[in-house]
């Protein structure tokens, strides 16, 4: 058996040493076959060297080098793609989730055959008010909104068996929004709850919330375009139905002023037009994306073990 442990590296030469030796501690208590993977995904601190000196005191550590950042959903991505465990632990390396936590989860997983994925699941979410408001909000507008449904508070660790691992990389598609895709690649999974440390302030504002929601809700929901459809249809019986009052009144010799309310109403209209064609972009925009097939992520370099040589050393 060979448990494969993935992390995604961005401002994080400071957390890279001691993430490694707990790394290593905890899956030792499970087994000495084992891989760590870490994916730079163009930290703008020393993390790849950092990183790069764990490689070469322990060749069980790869390191994968990005040609520029990417985001951390899609450097996750590259490093389970490139995972080749029985089972893979993904998981942060900043040390708000804690590398013992793997321990626990094989405990579970290992026992029950019925599920494939054991995720972390905050009893309650750190951070400040905002942080907690603001994320609560964001799963359940999405949830609201979408088919496929995500567990409040889920975080990124995880250990997941290899034929969930496989599934989920063999989704293509170019926007990702990987809580979404955990659900949607399916199987029995089971959260644990664990209690998150906050070591850092969040990076994601406001603006990045709305931003990552929109994305997250067009990725998974066809439900605003069938919103667009039906407030169409709404305005067109409501524009209706005024235009039979208006030919009432002035037949009956009684016309009604109302710049101002007709102003009112184009304006109302031209906005809701501009927001529907808003939306219907947003579609269009994600579709092109498809259709241009980009890959994820380019890899500058990789820093692995040298197998062959291994065998030639050994023979």
């Amino acid at each position: 058996m060979k448990i494969s442990i993935v992390t995604a590296l961005y401002n994080s030469e400071e957390y890279v040493q001691e993430f490694v030796e707990r790394s290593r501690n905890a899956v030792r208590e499970i087994t000495d076959d084992y891989e760590i993977i870490l994916v730079n995904d163009a930290s703008p601190d020393n993390a790849l060297g950092a990183a790069i000196r764990e490689h070469e005191a322990d060749n069980r550590v790869t390191v994968i080098d990005l040609s520029r950042n990417f985001g951390q959903h899609k450097a996750n991505w590259t490093g389970l793609s490139h995972a080749s465990g029985d089972y893979v632990f993904l998981i942060e390396a900043d040390l708000e989730e804690q590398p013992e936590w793997l321990g626990d989860f094989y405990k579970v997983l290992a026992n029950d055959d019925a599920i494939d994925v054991v995720y972390g699941l905050q009893d309650e979410r750190k951070g400040g008010w905002f942080e907690r408001v603001s994320g609560d909000l964001f799963y359940r507008i999405f949830n609201l909104f979408s088919q496929v449904k995500i567990p409040p508070n889920h975080i990124t660790v995880r250990l997941m068996t290899r034929r969930y691992v496989q599934a989920f990389v063999a989704h293509k598609e170019r926007d990702l929004f990987v809580g979404g895709m955990y659900e949607l690649a399916g199987f029995g999974q089971k959260p644990q709850i664990v209690k998150k440390l906050s070591t850092s302030e969040t990076t994601y504002s406001l603006g990045r919330k709305l931003n990552l929601l929109v994305n997250a809700v067009v990725s998974f929901s066809s439900i605003p375009l069938w919103l667009i459809f039906w407030l169409g249809v709404f305005v067109s019986i409501s524009a209706s139905g005024v235009i039979v009052w208006t030919i009432i009144k002035w037949a009956v010799g009684n016309p009604q002023p109302g710049w101002a309310s007709i102003v009112a109403s184009i304006w109302a209209v031209g906005g809701m037009l501009m927001a529907s064609i808003g939306i219907i972009g947003i579609y269009l925009k994600k579709v092109i994306a498809e259709i241009k097939s980009q890959p994820y992520t380019i890899i500058r370099q990789t820093y692995e073990r040298d197998t062959s040589r291994e065998s030639s050393e050994e023979s």
